[in-house]
């Protein structure tokens, strides 16, 4: 493995390791999930839908949750070239 990558192992790793709170239909059509990350820090993920009638829990957690994993890939990039530089 590249010492300069960071691999879907390690966000997938770190998503699997995680605890998560979910919080459905704010105002109608909102899902907020947080995540806590083994190491403590939170990262916070988010969908909606224009229409409530629209709102579906799974596919709005699903949205939230992709969108954290999305946040872990820059974290860890972040993380990563601070210890290259």
């Amino acid at each position: 493995m590249a010492l300069n990558t960071v691999t879907q192992e390690q966000v997938v790793a770190i998503m699997n390791n995680s605890e998560y709170e979910v919080i459905h239909k704010i105002f109608g059509k909102q899902c907020i999930v947080v995540a806590k990350l083994p190491s403590g820090f939170t990262v916070v993920g988010e969908s909606a839908c224009v229409d409530p009638a629209n709102y579906v829990e799974s596919i709005g957690e699903e949205i939230a949750k992709k969108r954290i994993e999305n946040k872990l890939w820059e974290l860890e990039g972040y993380k990563l070239q601070n210890s290259l530089s």
